[in-house]
């Protein structure tokens, strides 16, 4: 069975809106004003390398889908343009950047569906709405948070109120260049 691993950018206090902007957010851009370094740059790529699919909401693939067509000159904005995308959505009607495909109706039975599919392990970026829905059926096999060290003090939190309790069991953690911490983290086995 294929694994769901979320990966967020991520701010000190929770936020994880707009780190790359081009959201109506007056915060926006935010992640950019750390260096993560080579390593850190490396990390990203060998995350999407390892995906066979990416899992994104309607306002992250918007985003992703408005920039990445004419990134396309490398190997990350080759495998980005290339590699097969679901979009989760009761709004949209059609999605129309290269290998996307609508998910509507139940989220949770459509993502295990995928997941019980050889060859699909999907990465699910920012897709806040998406998350919790997700975490709430229980289908998310790895957290990954990229911690920036900034307070932001405003903006969509990845957390939402009234979320079920969580207990996670740290996997791994590493530190990029200024201050950029990825934490790791797997559910908790149940006893």
């Amino acid at each position: 069975m294929g694994k769901l691993v979320v990966t967020e950018f991520i701010t000190l206090d929770g936020v994880i809106e707009a780190p790359g902007g081009g959201e109506a957010f007056d915060k926006g851009g935010w992640a950019f004003k750390f260096n993560r370094g080579d390593a850190g740059n490396k990390f990203k790529i060998d995350e999407l390398m390892a995906a066979d699919a990416q899992l994104l909401g309607r306002v992250t693939y918007a985003g992703f889908a408005k920039a990445w067509p004419t990134m396309n000159t490398d190997e990350f904005g080759q495998k980005m343009n290339s590699m097969p995308k679901y979009v989760v959505s009761s709004t949209l009607d059609k999605v129309e950047w290269t290998g996307s495909k609508l998910v509507k109706g139940e989220v949770a039975a459509e993502v295990l569906k995928l997941k019980k599919e050889p060859g699909h392990d999907l990465l699910l970026s920012g897709s806040g709405q998406v998350f919790n829905a997700l975490m709430h059926e229980n289908l998310i096999d790895l957290y990954r948070f990229m911690l920036h060290p900034l307070v932001i003090g405003k903006g969509k939190r990845l957390f939402t109120n009234g979320v079920d309790q969580r207990v996670l069991e740290l996997a791994e953690t590493k530190m990029f260049g200024s201050g950029i911490v990825i934490l790791e983290y797997r559910p908790a086995k149940r006893s």
